[in-house]
């Protein structure tokens, strides 16, 4: 297959880690903007990555996408057998991809050393010549990229040290729970793990200012991308059987933030609003665009939950005792998407998650 992306694309590293870990041959390809009209037909949005499988198919949304693989090569599945511990990869995986987005984008486009380097990368990696000189083009896509990701996002003075907290909170959690053993969930990757590669893999870990902290707050998290990126399959290893103590910190990091922001963002697309306001862990955010998508990844969240047998239900609700993790199990609410009812994902169109720009 051929994998069209970027080299310091979030959800493309998380991708190629997941074909590498299974031995899927690709090849990779830089984003063809001159053929978006071709692309926009065939995946409806153009994000990174875009999958083309030349049999016809095309491919897009990593989770989608790789829950499809998984149903095609399921050996040494990526998802946990335990109901519990499978609902919490994939709670960990929506949080990487959601909210730490946030984060990854500030220490990109908002630290300078960060920035110049990453638009001389993404200038480099143009397939559509710009007949512009090149330090106009890497101005323009440096004020693209602040506008859209991080000033667009929530990101001002006012919030920049939550938004930076929210990295080092990420960091220290991964840290104690890879004292235990060398994946989030067990001795070989699952779900959760390939969603933390989004923002650690191609950001954190690579970015000047973020790798920095990294490497000398958490080289065990250090130590893990590195591993994700040479782990192949494991049939001997194994996941966790239960959720233990080292998970807690960041279940409830994950409560207080991720789903204040998804349930804060569905009430206001539920009400017809553009924008929105939410307040986590004392932070007030302002005028934050509204996502259909976000709902969506609410909506799957809440219909794992309601699948999950009584037993499994109720073990969760212990897990999680806060207040904003609620609205996981919630018959009182009612918000949809109506997005992906079909089930066409990830083949057919996907709407644009994050507006226009590169990641």
């Amino acid at each position: 297959m051929k994998i069209y992306g970027s080299r310091v694309s979030y959800y493309t590293g998380k991708l190629e880690s997941y074909l590498r870990y299974k031995g899927v041959p690709y090849t990779f390809h830089g984003m063809p903007y001159d053929k978006a009209d071709e692309l926009k037909e065939k995946v409806g949005s153009i994000q990174m990555p875009i999958v083309d499988r030349e049999d016809g198919r095309w491919m897009s949304d990593t989770t989608p996408i790789l829950f499809e693989l998984e149903k095609e090569i399921p050996d040494n599945s990526i998802l946990p057998d335990d109901p519990v511990v499978a609902f919490v990869a994939k709670l960990m995986e929506d949080y990487a991809d959601e909210w730490l987005w946030r984060s990854a984008m500030h220490y990109r486009w908002s630290y300078r050393y960060s920035r110049e380097l990453i638009s001389n990368i993404l200038v480099d990696e143009l397939t559509t010549p710009v007949p512009l000189p090149r330090f106009i083009v890497r101005r323009m896509i440096r004020r693209r990229q602040i506008k859209y990701f991080t000033k667009r996002d929530g990101v001002s003075a006012s919030t920049r040290d939550h938004v930076e907290r929210g990295y080092l909170q990420a960091l220290d959690c991964m840290s104690e729970i890879l004292k235990h053993r060398p994946y989030l969930l067990g001795t070989k990757p699952s779900l959760a793990d390939f969603g933390f590669m989004a923002p650690m893999f191609r950001h954190f870990s690579q970015d000047p200012d973020p790798e920095e902290i990294m490497r000398t707050r958490a080289p065990l998290v250090y130590e893990w991308v590195a591993r994700m990126w040479t782990a192949r399959q494991v049939p001997e290893g194994a996941f966790v059987f239960k959720i233990s103590d080292e998970l807690k910190p960041l279940l409830k990091e994950i409560c207080e933030t991720h789903l204040q922001q998804l349930a804060s963002n569905a009430a206001a697309y539920g009400a017809g609003q553009s924008s929105f306001a939410m307040t986590v862990q004392g932070c007030a955010y302002r005028d934050l665009p509204v996502s259909r998508y976000r709902v969506y990844c609410l909506e799957r969240l809440r219909e794992h939950f309601h699948t999950l047998d009584t037993s499994s239900q109720d073990t969760v609700r212990s897990m999680l005792p806060y207040s904003e993790a609620a609205i996981l199990w919630d018959r009182g609410f009612s918000v949809t998407s109506g997005y992906d009812e079909d089930r066409h994902l990830p083949y057919g169109h996907a709407i644009n998650v994050y507006g226009e720009g590169t990641p």
